[in-house]
């Protein structure tokens, strides 16, 4: 006897459950995803951009070294097939140390982002590709973390990246991907926060702690989370003195419009060259979105310099982005920046290249919260066609196709059935008509076309039907 799906479960003791931090999706909520995606990929495409993909696994020697220590601890790790113990360090197994011990029981990792993998990809297929090379990868990935509202273990990101340019062009055009494509999706109110990490570099040369700038990022990065005294206390904890943070606040604190901020900048950061460096990319970017935006001024964005943007990712060298809904209560939904050393990890130096992510799992969050997705998203099946005996099921065969080959997505109800149930099917489906084969139909070759949101009922030609429902 074979085992049906009804008696698998009811074998079963175990309660069935999903992994913290992942979801199941819907055919409903499929679709909206889909919406965002193709929204998104469309954009793109305008701007040049080719899609590849990346395997879901990496070696972990690819990724680890690339996110900094917090996001070190945050990869996935995937224990090595069959007795992975017996090759374990018999010493670090007894000392019960974990981290030491992984790379004895673990060689491949989930992929933490798209990033990396696509470094590696650059690298791999360097002999294959034209430069400036322009991509897009829409995939899922995975992070250890916490997870909480709007914080995914797994979650999709969009990504769009060019290597082999270091045109400040592509971060102009970068912020006009980020407009437009929120733009699409419904989204009115947001803002797109640009930094340099040349600027904050500068910032840890002329406190005297150069040497303390990945500590001096990381934690800045979090004073949206921790506040201005988190922060100064997880500075004083890395290193730095009361001395160093009086110097650091007022930078920190900067306040005004960008050309105010800028200004600001220059004189703090005079003695820097590296600092100064940061400034003037940022004035280039500007210059370019002024060029891009005089046919069209009124697209312009919502850009803030923000100098306590860090994004606490070790790869960044020049401008980096972070994007915040100021429609709903959400972290960033989308963020990037520049890496020109990344390629240099794996072996292929002075290869330069800058690109940004979209957040999709929480731009979806945003956009149900607000109810932002149009009522044609929802859209599946628009007719389903009745079924009451094998005779009306043969004389509806050719008519659903038809309805089919009109572009009409149509559904035949699978076996006879009492029509409560076949209506409850199309109300569960949100299917908009039902058309009713009985043996008058038959007869006379009119249908009857039920609307079910109105209730009404017409007799029709199929000819008519098809004009009627197509969209």
């Amino acid at each position: 006897m074979p085992v049906t799906f009804c008696t698998f479960v009811a074998m079963s003791n175990i309660k069935p459950s999903l992994v913290k931090g992942t979801r199941d999706f819907s055919p409903q909520e499929m679709v909206k995803r889909n919406h965002i995606f193709d929204t998104i990929k469309t954009v793109f495409k305008k701007y040049g951009y080719a899609e590849i993909q990346t395997p879901t696994m990496e070696n972990l020697s690819t990724l680890t070294g690339k996110y900094g220590d917090e996001g070190d601890k945050l990869i996935f790790k995937i224990l090595n097939s069959g007795d992975f113990l017996s090759k374990a360090n018999p010493e670090l197994l007894a000392n019960a140390n974990s981290q030491k011990l992984i790379s004895s029981i673990s060689e491949k990792a989930l992929r933490y982002d798209l990033t990396v993998p696509f470094a590696r990809y650059v690298v791999m297929h360097q002999n294959d590709i034209s430069l400036p090379f322009k991509r897009f990868q829409v995939q899922p990935v995975w992070r250890a973390d916490r997870p909480q509202k709007g914080r995914y273990r797994e979650f999709y990101q969009c990504d769009v990246d060019v290597v082999g340019s270091d045109s400040l062009l592509n971060e102009a055009e970068f912020v006009l991907i980020y407009q437009e494509a929120l733009s699409n999706l419904g989204l009115k109110d947001f803002t797109i926060k640009l930094n340099n990490r040349k600027i904050l570099s500068g910032i840890a040369e002329i406190i005297g702690k150069p040497e303390l700038i990945i500590d001096m990022t990381v934690a800045i990065d979090k004073l949206d989370k921790i506040g201005l005294d988190g922060v100064s206390k997880e500075l004083l904890e890395r290193g730095f003195t009361e001395a160093d943070l009086e110097k650091l606040k007022p930078v920190i604190l900067l306040q005004g419009s960008n050309e105010e901020k800028l200004n600001s900048l220059r004189t703090v950061l005079a003695d820097s060259a590296t600092g100064m460096s940061g400034i003037a990319e940022i004035e280039t970017v500007f210059k370019y979105l002024k060029g891009l935006l005089q046919s069209n001024p009124a697209f312009s964005p919502d850009l803030e310099l923000d100098i306590t943007l860090a994004r606490g990712l070790n790869y960044y060298t020049g401008c980096i982005f972070e994007v915040k809904t100021n429609e709903a209560a959400m972290g960033s939904i989308g963020g990037g920046g520049r890496y020109d050393d990344l390629t240099g990890m794996f072996g292929l130096k002075g290869l330069t290249g800058v690109g940004i992510s979209f957040g999709a799992d929480r731009i979806y969050d945003v956009l149900l919260e607000l109810n932002l997705f149009p009522e044609s998203v929802a859209a599946g099946t628009k007719v389903l066609i009745s079924n009451f005996d094998e005779a009306a099921e043969l004389y509806a065969l050719p008519i659903v196709q038809q309805l089919r080959n009109a572009g009409i997505a149509a559904e035949l109800y699978p076996s006879a059935a009492k029509l409560k149930k076949q209506m409850s099917y199309a109300d569960a489906k949100n299917i908009p008509y039902v058309i009713l084969i009985g043996s008058d139909e038959m007869q006379s070759g009119a249908l009857t076309l039920k609307d079910m949101q109105s209730g009404q009922q017409d007799k029709l030609s199929l000819e008519t039907i098809i004009e009627k429902i197509k969209d």
